[in-house]
């Protein structure tokens, strides 16, 4: 097959986003298939004809994930023409070619279902979820709303809007997490035990946003459940060693131990799986995605949010759910396109 696997863009998570795509595009090439790794924004401004049979390795220029978010703006500027314009030269021409894209793309413009929503206009097949669930699952507020209407646990929470602080005198629930309304990585999620704490934690997430989620923290133990088509994968049980889960306990080797299968009762083992897929089915999920949740001392769990497009390198959380069922990362790269092309069947 031909294959575009399209990562970076503009996100906060671009970083994450162009080394997944590396990942992948290199266990697809294993798998033989032709390939293009194509940044969203910077796009290709070479020669397109017969572009897939180019002698070389798209995934030589990507780096690794840094500590710190990237500095888009330092991103814009390597772009010539419309800076504000999110798809890249030459990249729907580009993505014609393919048989499928496999969407490596994190966060904004990404996860939030306006890639998936133009791909389905142009009749462009692509590996995931739709754009009605993928925005369903990035709009954090409205991800709650469907939980507790299907009866899913999850934290006690607020919106709140930039210019509604006064509902700070209504939330009286600490220690609590304040998080971007549709971020992702944990960009722009701060912990806070009290409200100068919390007052300072809205200051930077309104920088990034302009709706925020305040929610109750629940202490205790932190875990992922991924689903494919479906059908819940093996518990991975994550444990930061200083603080909590945040962008640099992801991304950077040794700042966290991740356990697979999670240690836990059978019992809670099977309705955590079954809740994840009950999240699965509210959102209207289709092919892959990855659950978050946490429980607390009494094993009481809750569902934080969906992942429409999780992490894809081979020691992320997903792919190491994979690997306890005995899936190797190459194997789990061809199910998702197996899995993505039954869309179009």
């Amino acid at each position: 097959m031909k294959i575009v696997v399209l990562a970076g863009g503009t996100s906060t998570e671009r970083d994450v986003s162009l080394v997944t795509g590396s990942m992948i595009y290199k266990a697809l090439k294993e798998k033989g298939h032709e390939l293009v790794l194509l940044d969203l924004y910077l796009g290709y401004e070479g020669e397109i004809t017969d572009i897939f049979a180019q002698d070389r390795d798209w995934s030589e220029n990507i780096g690794s994930i840094s500590e710190n978010n990237p500095d888009i703006g330092e991103i814009k500027a390597m772009r010539q023409g419309n800076p504000e314009c999110a798809i890249g030269p030459n990249v729907i021409a580009i993505c014609f070619q393919a048989d499928i894209v496999f969407l490596a793309l994190h966060g904004q413009n990404g996860e939030d279902g306006k890639i998936q929503a133009m791909f389905d206009l142009l009749d462009i097949k692509y590996t995931g979820t739709d754009y009605l669930s993928s925005a369903l699952a990035m709009d954090k507020a409205i991800s709650k709303a469907l939980f507790t209407k299907y009866g899913i646990p999850t934290p006690k929470g607020i919106t709140v809007n930039k210019d509604e602080t006064q509902i700070l005198d209504a939330w009286n629930i600490y220690p609590c997490m304040v998080k971007v309304n549709c971020g992702g990585s944990s960009v722009g999620v701060y912990l806070a035990d009290s409200r100068a704490q919390l007052k300072d934690a809205l200051e930077k997430a309104f920088l990034l946003e302009n709706r925020v989620i305040i929610e109750q923290y629940i202490d205790g133990r932190e875990f992922s459940v991924g689903v494919m088509d479906g059908r819940a994968l093996p518990i991975i049980e994550i444990a930061p060693k200083v603080g909590f889960y945040d962008y640099k306990n992801k991304y950077q080797a040794g700042s966290a131990v991740e356990t697979c299968p999670a240690e836990l009762d059978g019992n809670v083992t099977k309705a955590m799986q079954s809740c994840a897929e009950t999240v699965y089915r509210s959102l209207r999920l289709k092919a892959y995605a990855r659950m978050d949740f946490r429980m607390d001392n009494n094993f009481n769990f809750y569902c934080l949010e969906a992942n429409t497009l999780p992490g894809m390198t081979p020691t992320s959380l997903l792919p190491q759910e994979a690997a306890a069922e005995g899936v190797n990362f190459v194997d789990l790269c061809q199910q998702i396109v197996d899995i993505s092309m039954k869309k179009y069947a």
